[in-house]
């Protein structure tokens, strides 16, 4: 059946309008002449702010219609369909992966390295805070920095303090992009501990941080538009097809960028023809269990924001050839102890461990036109429940400059660390990766493919300042020589 086509042919066609979309398209704009025409197809409809906070929680319920999900019950997988896409929903914290973190076969055994490494990809993160205006410490050098961050720390606890002075350089106020001082669009933090859906709009989204890609006169945006699959023709994307308002249309383009989100992403490239053995397979994301630690006369949550600190004494070493690294969270919103004048004589934290990919946890297309993606889920690997295994040990040992008189580890982890990775991996080699390091699609040289799908490990650090990082150096990559 022939498609009705846009009127135009675009020089760039973006799928989804979230982290990696956005951060790719301001990134070719700076480079693109002042003619350059710009389409994005994205899903969801723009909601505001206000229309959020009175229709709280509609946008995550509206994504879980989205999916076939039989495994949804010990696995949600959690995203937005808006514009902006997860940006909408989530927490706002932004650390960088340590360079360790892209070497794991080369340097413990584990996994598969990534094709680029640390140093490769720091001007692109150090371009990323700076666009998502990160507040974060000076003392990371886990992670050298070439550049300070844009905004000062959120505030410690006074056990986060105790864990600082005892451990310099592994644990430090959390990077996050929470406003720790009044930007140009927002507000500092209000301390209010609802940070997914922040009622004073402190915490970075696509709508109050990059107003300037959608005000673009060159940039045009097709809300409503679902993207089925992408025409293809002599091994190259001739246009992305969509349904929009009960039809089914097509959107011719020079280049095209999919940032759909990673499971979205392998259905639409599956429904193009462009099967890979590991497309849609290895659905992964971090693990984490919840802590809590009694403590003997020091008290907690007297810091700022929802999440504080970051510890990184069960991450980097040896152990990493037999078991994940793990990433300690402390949280700031309160859980009292329940004892009548200790009320907060207690450390709230997550352990997140990192997981690797497994082909069986994975997305297919579903059939359904509604709910086109079905995902499965069989569990963390030996090597993150390894991890686990060790916790009460280990926890001794860095809990022990606290005032520490018992720890509660959760008996199950939690469901969801709301992130998912994996599944259109990158790779310099085309036969075990569908993307290469600058995320373009290794068959399809005029289509890149954007957004954690392209992760070839899910590291503890959350992934979205790594994903917009990427999104940054692709852009650069593909168009600079242009430029």
């Amino acid at each position: 059946m022939e498609l009705p086509d846009l009127d135009t042919t675009y020089d760039l066609v973006l799928v989804g309008t979230g982290f990696a979309s956005t951060f790719f398209a301001h990134e070719y704009l700076a480079l693109a002449p002042a003619n350059a025409r710009v389409l994005f197809l994205e899903r969801g409809e723009p909601r505001s702010h206000a229309w959020q906070l009175a229709n709280r929680g509609a946008l995550e319920d509206e994504a879980k219609r989205s999916i076939e999900n039989p495994d949804a019950d010990r696995k949600p997988w959690r995203f937005a369909l808006a514009h902006g896409g997860s940006s909408n929903c989530w927490v706002g914290n932004t650390p960088r992966m340590l360079p360790e973190d892209f070497e794991l076969r080369s340097r413990y055994g584990v996994a598969r390295d990534w094709p680029l490494g640390y140093a490769e990809l720091e001007p692109w993160y150090a371009r990323a805070e700076a666009l998502l205006d990160v507040a974060g410490p000076d003392n990371t050098a886990l992670y050298p920095r070439s550049t300070p961050y844009p905004q000062p720390p959120q505030l410690l606890q006074t056990p986060d303090l105790a864990l600082a002075a005892a451990f310099p350089g592994q644990f430090f106020a959390l990077p996050t992009a929470r406003a720790s001082r009044p930007t140009a669009t927002r507000p500092a933090c209000c301390g209010n501990q609802v940070c997914t859906l922040c009622p004073v709009e402190a915490k970075w989204t696509v709508a109050n941080g990059m107003r300037e890609v959608f005000a673009d006169p060159r940039v045009r945006v097709i809300h409503g538009a679902r993207v089925r699959a992408f025409e293809l023709e002599s091994g190259r994307a001739r246009a992305a097809l969509f349904a929009h308002d009960g039809r089914e249309r097509r959107a011719h383009g020079e280049f095209f960028a999919l940032g759909a989100n990673a499971i979205f992403n392998p259905v639409i490239l599956a429904e193009s023809g462009l099967d890979h053995p590991e497309l849609g397979r290895g659905l992964v994301e971090q693990a984490s269990v919840l802590v809590h630690a009694s403590l003997r006369g020091m008290r907690g949550f007297d810091g700022v924001t929802i999440q504080t600190g970051h510890g990184y004494m069960l991450y980097g070493g040896e152990h990493r050839r037999e078991r994940a690294a793990g990433l300690i969270e402390t949280h700031n919103r309160p859980e009292l102890r329940m004892e009548r004048g200790r009320w907060r004589e207690i450390l709230r934290f997550k352990v997140i461990v990192e997981d690797l990919r497994r082909a069986e946890n994975r997305v297919e297309p579903s059939g359904d036109p509604e709910r086109v993606a079905r995902t499965r889920w069989t569990g963390v690997s030996d090597y993150s429940q390894r991890a686990f295994d060790a916790l009460p040990r280990e926890l001794e040992r860095v809990l022990a400059p606290l005032p520490v008189e018992r720890i509660e580890i959760g008996r199950t982890l939690t469901p969801t660390e709301n992130h998912s990775l994996g599944t259109v991996v990158m790779g310099a080699d085309p036969a075990s990766s569908v993307v290469d390091a600058e995320l373009v699609h290794h068959r399809v040289r005029n289509l890149a493919v954007l957004g954690g799908s392209a992760f070839p490990t899910a590291a503890p650090a959350n992934p979205t300042l790594t994903l917009c990082a990427l999104a940054l150096r692709s852009a650069r990559r593909v168009f600079g020589a242009a430029a």
